[in-house]
């Protein structure tokens, strides 16, 4: 088992994207080992906050060591607003990449949906550049008209938008633009909200398809030590001894009837 350690990266660029999101590029010897899904464990320099924040990988360039980390800053004072003020040729601590990330081999030959809500549209973006279907349908739900990555997005697939107030593409969530357009698929990726990977997982089970969850929990560790970010599952976990499993060590990625959501 490889143990990860902590490595001080180099800020390389950082810019605003959309209202509170931010695009980071950073170098790290991490990226020679990211696939899609996975996220990275960041640290503030501030002594106050001890817990790394995880933050999902958008973009993989393993030739360069370097991820590209697309986040929201959830408030004043808090790890996501430091990160912000970084600059080029900045350090920051972080350890990864961590977590299981995507099954793509599993799409091979298959219609694919690939869904990403709200800050769940980040980890979508290298899933779409690297997954090898028949058919990719990329559908990304946002809250307004500020639809950050739009464009790299229509690079690497066919397109669709939801937007909770009907500015951009459907009006509704990324379920109502599936069934607007008349989306069909064999197998599902989806990263987003808890209320969203529900209704995604409930779909997925009436439709009879294969369905793979990116969860999205409030991590502590983010190795999976102090068990914080656990979800129910059907089977018993090896660490536990209980019916949960560890989103942060044997996720976030999870089939979607291993998971209750």
């Amino acid at each position: 088992m490889t143990v990860m350690k902590k490595e001080a990266a180099a800020v390389i660029f950082q810019e605003r994207i959309a209202r509170d999101i931010y695009s980071m590029w950073i170098e790290t010897n991490g990226a020679q080992q990211a696939k899609p899904g996975q996220f990275v464990s960041m640290y503030t320099d501030d002594g106050t906050k001890l817990l790394p924040r995880p933050i999902s990988i958008c973009e993989i360039d393993g030739e360069n060591k370097r991820l590209r980390l697309v986040y929201r800053v959830t408030g004043e004072n808090t790890g996501t607003e430091q990160f912000s003020k970084m600059k080029q040729g900045d350090r920051i601590a972080v350890i990864g990449p961590l977590g299981n990330g995507f099954p793509i081999e599993r799409a091979k030959g298959r219609r694919a949906f690939l869904i990403g809500g709200g800050i769940g549209v980040p980890p979508i973006l290298e899933l779409a550049k690297q997954i090898k279907c028949e058919k990719k349908q990329i559908i990304v739900g946002y809250r307004d008209s500020e639809t950050f990555l739009k464009e790299e997005f229509e690079a690497n697939g066919e397109v669709y938008i939801s937007t909770e107030d009907g500015s951009v593409g459907i009006r509704g969530n990324v379920l109502d633009a599936i069934r607007e357009n008349g989306l069909k698929a064999d197998i599902i990726y989806a990263c987003g909200p808890t209320p969203m990977l529900r209704a995604i997982k409930a779909y997925a089970k009436e439709n009879e398809i294969e369905c793979y969850l990116s969860l999205e929990e409030r991590m502590a560790c983010g190795i999976g030590a102090c068990l914080a970010c656990v979800c129910q599952t059907k089977e018993k976990d090896h660490h536990s001894n209980v019916n949960n499993k560890r989103i942060c060590k044997d996720g976030p990625v999870f089939l979607s009837t291993e998971v209750e959501i």
